[in-house]
């Protein structure tokens, strides 16, 4: 199935706005696992987790979220700390991320602990307890969830959960929990989207989100996009 879908920040509002006229309720992660994961069971009505990992700019996830306030939803924003690209406590950046926060959206930690060890040979679980005290004590919050992102090392930071809960660490999840027990969609391929069912990747199927919820199959839906993937006119403007 090919998709024609333009990563205009105009088309992504028109997703979430689709949605929500098809019924779903749009909610950040951290409600997603205290109202329905962590009680054993999935919902019996349409939802949309809404996560927004943000890679490489926050200056877009300052528009993401502005859709977001407009429309009336919450989502669930994932910050790096040691991103080249960017310094979260830049004077415009702590601003930005601070009117996230105040406007009710949710902020979480985008994970390199496995990158991070092995480049500065620490240990992983030593940085990912500085890591959580450092955003928590810069904005004043104390952060529910993580969510592990890959990066350009080859590592999978992604294997630090393989023995170890986010309860050792003073959270409540790590966002990928639910990958495998519902229906995810992401943007994480640039310039198409991919899909996965119970954690099997839809061979073939590169339908968006709206897409996705038109066609109803499919009543909880995990959406994850990236702030950096939307422009207004093109991408490297």
């Amino acid at each position: 199935m090919k998709n024609q879908f333009r990563f205009t920040f105009d088309n992504i509002q028109s997703q979430y706005e689709l949605a929500i006229t098809k019924g779903y309720k749009i909610i950040t992660c951290a409600d997603f696992n205290e109202k329905y994961w962590n009680k054993g069971r999935l919902p019996d009505s349409k939802i949309l987790i809404n996560r927004v990992d943000i890679d490489f700019s926050i200056k877009k996830a300052e528009i993401i979220g502005g859709i977001f306030n407009k429309l009336g939803i919450k989502g669930s924003f994932y910050v790096r700390l040691h991103a080249p690209e960017y310094n979260p406590f830049s004077f415009e950046n702590y601003r930005i991320l601070k009117h996230l926060i105040d406007t009710g959206h949710e902020i979480g930690y985008h994970s390199e602990i496995v990158d991070q060890a092995a480049i500065w040979n620490e240990t992983a679980e030593e940085n990912l307890t500085r890591d959580i005290q450092i955003i928590n004590r810069m904005f004043n919050i104390k952060i529910k969830g993580v969510a592990s992102h890959g990066g350009m090392t080859g590592l999978n930071n992604l294997d630090f959960w393989k023995d170890k809960e986010p309860i050792d660490f003073e959270l409540l999840y790590e966002a990928y929990d639910w990958f495998d027990k519902t229906f995810y969609i992401s943007d994480s391929e640039w310039t198409r989207w991919k899909c996965y069912d119970n954690g099997n990747i839809v061979v073939g199927d590169n339908r968006s989100l709206g897409e996705h919820v038109q066609c109803g199959q499919y009543p909880s839906i995990y959406s994850l996009i990236h702030s950096d993937t939307y422009y207004n006119r093109h991408f490297y403007e």
